[in-house]
């Protein structure tokens, strides 16, 4: 065993051999593999081996489409058998709620080049035959789906792997992994230490202990999964093909053929978490005892649904652990805080999801990003608060949900509420319908007396359409109070603050006094973050963006950090609120000393002033797009600063709006969101962002040569507005845009504009079909919706209230 390595993988199951193979793919043939005991010790050898690519994160089903894909090419390489099985699956659906879901992820298909179809109860029947279909509306249909041989699938990643150059060390226990102040890593074993630059952890069940070595919780837990292999059924092995996988949500069941008989697993409601203390360093290939006490109703529902199954004996139970994150989704990518330490854990779906987990990682390490925005399963997702405490009732309820129909509007009750503000109460007390975000408690909307506390999920308009229409009206009519908790909030300071942000930034770092709106680009030019700069003295800048990326952000600027500079997350220590609306100007005049007047403060201004007993720094810019202010304080004295311009709003009619009422404003003014619009998928050019950048700048920021690039050569799509007919539905993400008959776009984001009583849609279109007027057709839930592109913004079109 070689005592230095490049990258040092440990574990070796599925994820771990697949970033291996990926490495050495990429031209890092130095790569070294550690496996305490046997390839495929832990959940890879007890898998039931089923891959599909429906997901709900259209980038994360692009990468299981990948990994199906790369099957094949495995094969060829390696010539060994992943015992593959491509026999197309259905997923049923047995409400119009479920079909609704159905509708909504074929057409993110459409565009995404995967071959998926809506078909009838009769159709399913056909080609699914032991499916019992009455109450059946229809199904899901992907030729992609199928299953394999994990043990084969796994070694045939293991000798490519090898075949590149790595190399794989079995019966290898990893006991401690130290860092270097040079960033790079002493990893302990009991056959020695090597040193290592890069540390993935692959530890798959044991990723929370190998974590712990490097001091780190990750958010994940196993959970106790059980599924069956019955004996020969004549119904299945006398067909003349493969009998195609089944997904029943409502069953909570999956289902396909395991030789002459069937194999059937559950997502049962009484599901159990495995190993809560720690997953025990001498389990391996061991199964855990039978309990079919708590699948009884499962499978109860499966004799029902599939008949055959109750004429079949039992030839086999595999019940085994799998590891789960909060949302199902893997944990990938550099961890937050440390140097040079990569997850690559947390896999539950390994044969659907490995190989596009391996691709990203690897692309991630030897290019400096991968080539699509993977923060579905980025790591730096979830935030440092996460604790097991929290971890564990989240992936409970991920397991009990992961068939449930999956809504844009849902908000899931568990480990809630966590994270409040000191407004919660205040706010609660005021009817607010509590969202989260990054585990903090935020305001979508306030129900009036008599009106339920409870948004009703669904892919059409809820019941917070009049409330939202109520604040929105506040806001453009009078004025609106919201709070600012819900933003990222970063300090730089330092005597090259400035010089830092030139660099990291592409827009103008503003003087002191004003504030500017800046991208944040990748070498590649992509977009990593839109972000307020505001200049606060010489030395001293304040930057706000998004909240729920604030570990994403912080891994990049503490990436690209320099000396001189000092950047802190004061997210939860500074809050306050924004004021928005024609009367926003008359309330703060009202509650400070301060001229606020349109001369003394002027758009983009930003000043320290005091309000009631608090000094704070207002700034004068509105996400809404109108006349409004956001409002800075200490945490500690937001409600005193409530206090004060609660009591003078009530001259002006001051009334709280939420967070989907901001959704409905923003769209007004064709406003992008952050991880709607503005994503590591798309570039300032693309995305109109590139107004943004300071072009005349001397400093060569990051993103600078791709950004110059793209403006001389222009860009292939845009993003532009839409009014759609939408009917009772309106756009929520990636639906197909139509242009005579065939797909040429999708669709970032929409919904209802109140103000203007139309439904909007922001998306992008090829150059040269983007004109005022042009007609296309947007598919909302499988129906064709007329649509109109439109430039000018429906609210304030030439910014005089916004900037007045």
């Amino acid at each position: 065993m070689k005592t230095t390595t490049r990258v040092c993988i440990i574990g070796g199951g599925v994820v771990g051999c697949s970033v291996a193979y990926h490495l050495t793919k990429l031209g890092w043939s130095d790569v070294m593999l550690l496996e305490r005991s046997e390839l495929t010790s832990g959940s890879t050898w007890h898998a039931a081996g089923g891959f599909h690519t429906l997901n709900g994160d259209t980038n994360m089903a692009a990468l299981q489409g990948y990994t199906i894909r790369l099957y094949r090419e495995l094969e060829e390489i390696t010539g060994m058998s992943c015992g593959l099985h491509h026999v197309g699956g259905v997923t049923l659906a047995d409400t119009p709620e479920r079909l609704d879901m159905m509708k909504a992820e074929r057409a993110k298909h459409r565009f995404m080049g995967l071959e998926t179809e809506i078909i009838g109860p009769e159709e399913i029947a056909k080609i699914a035959p032991v499916t019992n279909v009455e109450g059946i509306l229809g199904g899901l249909y992907d030729p992609l789906d199928g299953h394999l041989d994990p043990s084969g699938t796994t070694h045939a990643y293991a000798k490519a792997a090898r075949m590149g150059g790595a190399e794989i060390v079995l019966h290898t226990k990893v006991l401690e992994t130290n860092p270097r102040p040079d960033g790079t890593w002493d990893v302990v074993t009991d056959k020695g230490t090597i040193h290592a630059e890069h540390v993935v952890n692959a530890g798959g069940l044991w990723a929370r202990e190998v974590g712990h070595m490097a001091g780190i919780e990750l958010p994940l837990h196993p959970m106790e999964h059980q599924y069956i292999v019955t004996d020969d059924i004549p119904e299945i092995y006398e067909r003349g093909a493969e009998h195609p996988h089944v997904m029943d949500p409502a069953g909570e069941s999956y289902l396909r053929q395991e030789g002459r008989g069937l194999c059937i697993g559950f997502y049962e409601q009484t599901c159990r978490p495995w190993a809560v203390d720690g997953t025990p360093w001498d389990f391996g290939h061991e199964l855990l005892p039978d309990d079919f006490d708590k699948i009884e109703d499962s499978i109860a529902f499966a004799y029902r649904r599939f008949p055959v199954l109750e004429r079949a004996g039992v030839k086999s139970v595999i019940h085994g652990p799998f590891t789960f994150a909060p949302d199902g989704n893997p944990l990938v990518g550099p961890v937050p805080g440390l140097r040079n330490y990569w997850s690559a854990c947390g896999v539950m779906a390994g044969f659907s999801q490995g190989g596009g987990v391996g691709l990203s990682l690897a692309q991630w390490m030897v290019e400096g990003e991968p080539e699509r925005d993977v923060f579905a399963m980025d790591v730096a997702r979830f935030g440092r608060f996460l604790t097991p405490g929290y971890t564990l009732p989240k992936v409970i309820e991920n397991y009990q949900t992961r068939f449930s129909v999956s809504y844009p509007n849902e908000e899931l009750p568990a480990a809630r509420p966590f994270r409040v503000t000191p407004m919660y109460d205040t706010f609660d007390a005021m009817g607010a319908v509590w969202g989260q975000q990054y585990g903090l408690e935020v305001a979508n909307y306030f129900a009036a007396p008599g009106e339920p506390r409870y948004e009703t999920p669904s892919f059409r308009r809820s019941n917070a359409w009049e409330a939202t229409a109520r604040e929105v009206r506040a806001v453009r009519e009078g004025v609106g109070i919201n709070e600012v908790q819900n933003f990222g909030k970063y300090v730089v300071k330092g005597p090259r603050a400035r010089d830092w942000l030139d660099r990291i930034m592409a827009g103008r770092v503003p003087q002191p006094g004003r504030l500017s709106l800046s991208p944040m680009l990748a070498p590649s030019g992509r977009i990593m973050g839109d972000f307020t700069i505001t200049c606060l003295g010489d030395t001293e800048f304040r930057l706000t963006a998004s909240y729920g990326a604030q570990d994403f952000h912080m891994r990049w600027f503490d990436g690209h950090m320099e000396d001189g500079v000092s950047v802190e997350n004061v997210s939860d220590r500074i809050t306050g609120f924004q004021i928005a609306g024609p009367k926003a100007r008359d309330l703060l005049q009202d509650v400070t000393r301060s001229d606020v007047g349109p001369d003394a403060f002027r758009f983009l201004d930003a000043r320290r002033m005091v309000i009631g007993l608090s000094e704070a720094l207002v700034q004068r810019v509105s996400y809404t797009g109108d006349l409004g202010y956001e409002i800075y304080v200490d945490a500690m004295e937001q409600r005193p600063l409530w206090s004060v311009l609660w009591e003078a709003g009530q001259a002006h009619g001051l009334k709280p709006f939420g967070m989907r009422a901001m959704m409905s404003l923003r769209l007004d003014r064709f406003f992008g969101s952050w991880m709607r619009e503005f994503s590591p998928d798309y570039t300032v050019g693309e995305t109109g962002l590139d107004r943004f950048v300071s072009w005349k700048k001397n400093a060569d920021f990051v993103g600078r040569a791709a950004a110059e690039a793209e403006r001389a050569n222009g860009t292939a799509r845009r993003l532009c507005s839409f009014i759609v007919d939408a009917g009772d539905a309106d756009v929520v993400a990636y639906e197909p845009i139509w242009h005579d008959g065939e797909v040429v776009g999708f669709c970032t984001s929409g919904g209802y504009s109140h103000h203007a009583g139309v439904s909007v849609a922001l998306g992008f279109l090829p150059v040269h079909l983007i004109g005022e007027g042009r007609e296309v057709e947007i598919e909302i839930l499988g129906e064709m919706r007329p649509a109109r592109l439109v430039t000018t913004p429906l609210f304030d079109p030439d910014g005089a209230r916004m900037r007045g």
